[in-house]
């Protein structure tokens, strides 16, 4: 079966995913830009962004397991776009523009219905109602045998975790106190269901921890 994995997830030192205030204006709430401070300079953002050049270290090749071998990706609301409550018509379509960075089929996380939507560039985003679980099967499916990713917000991580079935998980903490925000673990308890330290790859910039199921 394939495994969930939630994929170089950026917190702070002080736990947090998202600063305070998420908005159309603040995607990642005020001073949530800084956990990604690291990623910016490297070869694989710039890639994305069709620039040139960029840091090849260890930070980059960190950065490139955040995208690579996953047949399905799953995204709570917030990671797709800042409404909330029912959809008032279909015109947001993301935070990414006409091509989004995943390329599969992609499952988020909402309590109101939606049409699938297709992007370009293979991407699908499919709005599942049903709750974790039936995210998780559906995006097993599509995957058809590669691992399924979890890219956040922390809401539907921690629902995931909770529920202990993440099989690894890859964290990005950066050196710095948001103070406030969406929180990493927030009613997880003490119970990681298996996950342990595996590796950990600290860089000037950031500190990589990756868990998984020994």
């Amino acid at each position: 079966m394939s495994r969930l994995r939630v994929k170089s997830f950026g917190i702070s030192i002080d736990g947090y995913g998202a600063g305070p205030d998420q908005s159309l204006e603040h995607p990642l709430g005020v001073g949530g830009p800084e956990l990604m401070r690291w990623f910016f300079p490297t070869r694989v953002w710039r890639e994305h962004q069709g620039q040139e050049g960029g840091e090849t270290g260890v930070d980059n090749e960190i950065a490139k397991q955040g995208f690579a071998g996953m047949g399905a990706w799953i995204l709570g609301r917030n990671m797709f776009g800042p409404v909330r409550g029912p959809w008032p018509d279909d015109s947001w379509k993301g935070w990414w523009g006409d091509e989004p960075p995943y390329h599969v089929p992609t499952f988020v996380l909402t309590h109101h219905a939606r049409e699938p939507l297709e992007m370009a560039g293979g991407t699908v985003f499919y709005f599942i109602t049903g709750g974790i679980h039936e995210a998780l099967e559906q995006a097993r499916t599509a995957a058809a045998g590669k691992d399924v990713a979890l890219a956040g917000g922390a809401q539907a991580c921690n629902q995931y975790l909770k529920a202990g079935l993440v099989d690894e998980m890859l964290l990005n903490v950066a050196p710095i106190l948001l103070g406030g925000g969406e929180r990493l673990f927030d009613g997880v308890g003490s119970d990681l269901h298996g996950l342990r330290p595996v590796r950990t790859v600290a860089t000037a910039k950031v500190t990589h921890l990756q868990f998984a199921r020994r």
